[in-house]
């Protein structure tokens, strides 16, 4: 629970057609609902969702946990500083090819964390209509363009195999002949994801096996250290773009300077 923000984190169980268990914090507008349940509670819940905007409503606590045996704060995950170098991690794309990090070498790297199953306006959804909206910003400068890359890498990697990825993609990469030539979308074995998630800051709930949903894009630089980290979905695409111009270009302007 995290009043300020009012946020209530539910570990909650796979809505069927619509949404897979996972761990992730979902709003509350009525603030007296955050008080109704203390954590290791069961409860039940009106998830309510518009086109921009969801929260939670009709908390119901079913299952008290005792004082005693409630649930301690897991510390929370380290991120790692600007000039970190990157976990060379091996992923697998749309297309079944094996690729790491390293292969992204020589160009400015932009990557975020999905589900493809996730729905809720301002998660996942919105990640991918940050970067489709980058990926035209880049594709209109030819020479920019060749000089970056952008990832997107699934959390759920039992679900998100090359064809669902590649599904997905089109809905945002368009379906031409190269649509996923300059951004791709990947998964890879949960040991994988969670060097790289763990590397990157994200929080995951060993009890549970679960990752907590929370959201992480990073800008990595050609040489595969990282640049800068945006946490949660407060950043637009053209602050991206910048990013990624201004990595591309540190790089290119330090080559040209070798004697």
């Amino acid at each position: 629970m995290d009043a300020g923000q009012k946020l209530l984190t539910l570990d909650h169980k796979d809505i069927p057609g619509y949404m897979p268990a996972m761990i992730m914090p979902f709003p509350v507008k009525d603030d007296r609902l955050l008080n109704v349940a203390a954590p290791g509670d069961e409860v039940t819940a009106s998830l309510v969702v518009t086109r921009n905007d969801y929260w939670l409503e009709d908390v119901v606590v079913t299952r008290r946990t005792p004082d005693g045996a409630r649930p301690t704060a897991r510390p929370q995950p380290r991120e790692p500083e600007p000039g970190a170098v990157l976990p060379d991690v091996a992923l697998v794309n749309q297309d079944g090819r094996k690729v790491r990090l390293a292969d992204y070498r020589g160009r400015a790297l932009a990557l975020t964390f999905i589900y493809t199953r996730c729905p809720l306006p301002d998660f996942c959804p919105l990640m991918s209509r940050n970067f489709e909206a980058a990926s035209k910003a880049l594709a209109a400068e030819p020479a920019l363009q060749a000089r970056t890359h952008l990832l997107s890498i699934s959390f759920d990697t039992e679900h998100d195999t090359p064809p669902v990825l590649r599904a997905y993609g089109r809905n945002f990469a368009g379906d031409g002949p190269r649509a996923f030539a300059h951004w791709e979308f990947a998964s890879g074995t949960d040991a994988e994801i969670r060097a790289l998630g763990n590397f990157l800051g994200l929080d995951y709930d060993p009890d549970q096996g679960m990752w907590v949903h929370n959201l992480r894009t990073a800008v990595v630089a050609p040489d595969g250290t990282l640049v800068r980290s945006y946490r949660g979905s407060d950043w637009k695409p053209e602050d991206l773009v910048a990013d990624l111009r201004a990595a591309a270009t540190a790089t290119k302007r330090s080559a040209s300077h070798q004697p």
